[in-house]
């Protein structure tokens, strides 16, 4: 009988080893038969072992319970059984009722756990083990360090490593290899460097391993360099290394541009290489390997290279497919990231959640927000991601009303907003200055247990400020426990935009005083303070500090600069400034046009923009309402119309508003009405009062009554209850002795109940302010 039994024994085993379901069952039958077989615990177990590798649960379970004496291999076998079919559950319930355990039974469940995203349970049943005196093995530990590295728990993998040392399992391959991907994967590269080194042959699971750890901590050079040396020593090269380092590869190219910006280089070179290497070792086939090349393609906006490798891969999946529309979306072609969906849909590819993801992600980029706004839609259950990027698409569009509806959908969907969540809808709430939905906004964050988040924080600073609660905002900001530079920035600002300029220059001078470095939006901001409470003593405080910090040659500290050097009256002083800067941005320019138009050196502002034009610097909006602010205040009329025929003609800047009001002006100041009443009917801003007031005003200084009754009339038609058209219109008619007039105007002020408001005079005394009211007489 006990030949029979080891023929039978080792039947199962080949069944086992081939997965032969039906011949398995075949011979549990014959075991049937035979009363005395089926009593035969090894044999049991032999069965219970085939039924788990082929899936049969039940007739493992039914096997297990006819048992009349299940040894410690039986119960492990059970045991197995349960986590490879993934009941963890009831795995660990019968691993509770075990009566005997050893070290398979610790590890099979530690493995399973592992393997099933529940690393800390392992850990747990881990820390058990130990407690109960059992020694682990080299299993028992690759799981541990996979599931410390899963839950970055240093300081648990740090205790095992100890214990790896003590019980001299630190020359094992599988134990190595699994602690150096822990200490990789917590980005501590020393530890996995000193791993890697101690370490007498280190193979492919080792380099890949190490280059991985190199590539999360943003060493692509030293990964590189790993690969390199792994060539080397003959370590073989498989599919999965190549795929490591393409990822490697990826992240070393250029965000956008195939060329290296400094000597022309393929940024993708080291990328293209590899896939020449791919090519040799024949691994053109291998799906997981050209998704790899395609996402390296992408990821350096080399979408033609891309385009090939796509075409020929044997056969490809919905991931294929999805990353070459994030592809196209990384280089802002959503049409083409549509297209490639039109394509996987008629090829019978049903797009996945990371399909209408990363389209919406290429259209947010795009700029095409109606089409992003379908993606999302076609989103079953939209995580935080897609929210913030349909949202950011929204903002990016100045559509803030939609943002705030979003958020409040997303509320009612249940989905935890994230610190960008809450940054971009207290951005939008603060640029519609709706105080409302500000505080909704600020009841998520607090629910959310985000409110005091340094990022969110700032945004809620910002949000208080823009909507006039500055005091709301300082509450925000002291009681935040800790604070980073955004968040002063955040309040400097925040002040300035309260006219609390004095107060803002104090809070910046506290900035420094613990200890933080002002950034280059920290001096401009309280450069602009400087400028408007007119202090040149503070500003050239803050120019000292900007010189000693190092950011003199910074473009954007520099344009502020030269506007509180302006605003403070010394124009020499921003000039020279001004000329020693080794780079200008249009700002630059623009703010020193901008200073002399201020100081009323109109001549020098002029010079200055056409050395701005000869320098090929291209002049936006801002700098021609400067020069041409400069040419109406100086009286240089015909330099003033030259410049302003040439915005579109010659730089393809279209004259808004800001630009008519100035040319208006000047022709008025000028008395050249003809010229005025020429360009006031070729204009498209006839209803906004500012270019009749001007051109009224004008009228009042030339006495040009009949251009000045059309500009009172245009006024009174657009706003009948302003007092100024009527007042100035009658004054005019009574300086020139038409009294007549005058009293007709005063009439029509009368029967149409305008009333005129009282002029107020305000004189500064010790004690306070006195004021003294009185109607203005003239009218």
């Amino acid at each position: 009988m006990e030949g029979g039994t080891t023929r039978l024994a080792n039947l199962l085993q080949g069944c086992i080893d081939k997965k032969a379901h039906l011949a398995g069952k075949l011979i549990h039958a014959f075991i049937l038969r035979n009363k005395g077989l089926f009593f035969d615990t090894f044999l049991s177990n032999r069965l219970i072992e085939l039924y788990s590798k082929c899936g049969n649960m039940g007739y493992a379970h039914h096997v297990f319970d006819k048992m009349p004496r299940p040894d410690v291999y039986s119960w492990n076998a059970i045991l197995g059984c349960f986590c490879k079919a993934g009941s963890l559950r009831d795995a660990q319930e019968l691993f509770l009722k075990m009566p005997e355990r050893n070290t398979v039974s610790w590890n099979t469940l530690i493995t399973a756990l592992v393997r099933n995203g529940q690393e800390e349970k392992a850990l747990g049943v881990y820390d058990a083990m130990v407690l109960e005196g059992l020694v682990p093995t080299h299993f028992t530990l690759a799981s541990v360090f996979s599931a410390c590295g899963a839950l970055l728990a240093v300081e648990h993998g740090r205790r095992c490593h100890g214990l790896v040392i003590k019980i001299g399992l630190e020359e094992n391959m599988y134990v190595g290899n699994a602690l150096l991907c822990m200490y990789a994967k917590c980005g501590l590269i020393r530890d996995a460097t000193q791993v890697f080194g101690d370490m007498a042959e280190p193979n492919e699971v080792t380099f890949t391993a190490m280059m991985g750890g190199l590539k999360q901590t943003d060493r692509v050079t030293e990964a590189l360099e790993m690969f390199r040396l792994m060539c080397r020593k003959g370590v073989r090269i498989d599919s999965v290394s190549l795929s490591s380092m393409l990822g490697v590869c990826a992240k070393g190219c250029g965000e956008f541009g195939v060329y290296d910006h400094i000597d022309g280089i393929p940024s993708n070179v080291n990328g293209q290489q590899i896939h020449g290497l791919t090519v040799k070792l024949g691994f053109e086939g291998d799906l997981h390997l050209n998704n790899s090349l395609l996402d390296m393609y992408a990821k350096s906006a080399d979408m033609n290279s891309a385009e090939k490798v796509f075409a020929n891969i044997p056969v490809v999946s919905v991931v294929s497919w999805n990353v070459m529309i994030t592809g196209y979306g990384l280089i802002y072609q959503s049409q083409k990231a549509l297209e490639y969906l039109q394509r996987m849909q008629s090829c019978g590819f049903e797009p996945d959640e990371v399909t209408y993801i990363n389209l919406l992600s290429a259209c947010v980029k795009s700029g095409d927000i109606k089409s992003g706004r379908q993606m999302f839609d076609n989103i079953s259950c939209p995580n935080v991601i897609s929210w913030n990027a349909i949202l950011s698409g929204y903002f990016q569009n100045e559509d803030y009303k939609e943002v705030i509806q979003l958020f409040r959908e997303m509320q009612f969907r249940d989905v935890q907003p994230d610190r960008t969540t809450l940054a971009i809808a207290l951005s939008s709430s603060a640029a519609m200055g709706i105080l409302g939905a500000g505080r909704e906004i600020h009841a998520a964050s607090h629910k959310a247990a985000f409110d005091t988040d340094i990022y969110v924080a700032s945004g809620l600073i910002g949000m208080y400020s823009k909507s006039g609660k500055i005091e709301m905002a300082k509450h925000i900001f002291h009681n935040m426990q800790e604070l980073d530079v955004v968040c002063w920035n955040s309040m400097i600002v925040g002040l300035s935009l309260n006219s609390q300029d004095k107060e803002a220059f104090t809070y910046f001078k506290q900035m420094r005083q613990h200890e933080m470095h002002p950034t280059q939006f920290s001096y401009a901001t309280v450069l602009s303070c400087c400028a408007k409470v007119a202090s040149s003593f503070q500003g050239k405080q803050v120019h000292a500090q900007i010189t000693k910090d190092g950011y003199m040659s910074d473009v954007f500290v520099g344009s502020a600069l030269i506007g509180m050097y302006c605003k403070c009256g010394d124009v020499d002083g921003a000039r020279n400034f001004f000329d020693m800067m080794p780079s200008k941005s249009t700002v630059s320019w623009n703010e020193m046009i901008h200073g002399y138009a201020q100081n009323g050196r109109g001549d020098e502002a002029v010079l200055l923009y056409w050395d701005m034009i000869a320098s090929a610097e291209r002049p936006d909006g801002i700098t021609f309402v400067a020069v041409l602010t400069a040419c109406s205040h100086s009286g240089l009329v015909d330099a003033g119309i030259k410049i302003f025929n040439s915005m579109d003609q010659e730089h393809g800047v279209e004259p808004v508003l800001d630009h008519y009001t100035c040319i208006i002006d000047s022709l008025g100041r000028a008395g050249r009405f003809q010229e005025a009443e020429v360009l006031l009917d070729e204009m498209p801003y006839k209803d906004d009062p500012v270019i009749w007031e001007i051109l009224l005003s004008s009228c009042r200084v030339h006495a040009n009554v009949s251009l000045a009754k059309r500009a009172a009339d245009e006024l009174i038609r657009l706003d009948p209850q302003n007092s100024a058209p009527y007042v100035l219109l009658a004054n005019i008619y009574s300086s020139l002795g038409r009294w007549d007039e005058a009293r007709a105007v005063r009439d029509l002020m009368s029967d149409k109940q305008v009333i005129k408001d009282p002029g107020y005079s305000w004189i500064e005394y010790e004690k306070g302010m006195q004021s003294g009211m009185g109607m203005i007489t003239s009218c």
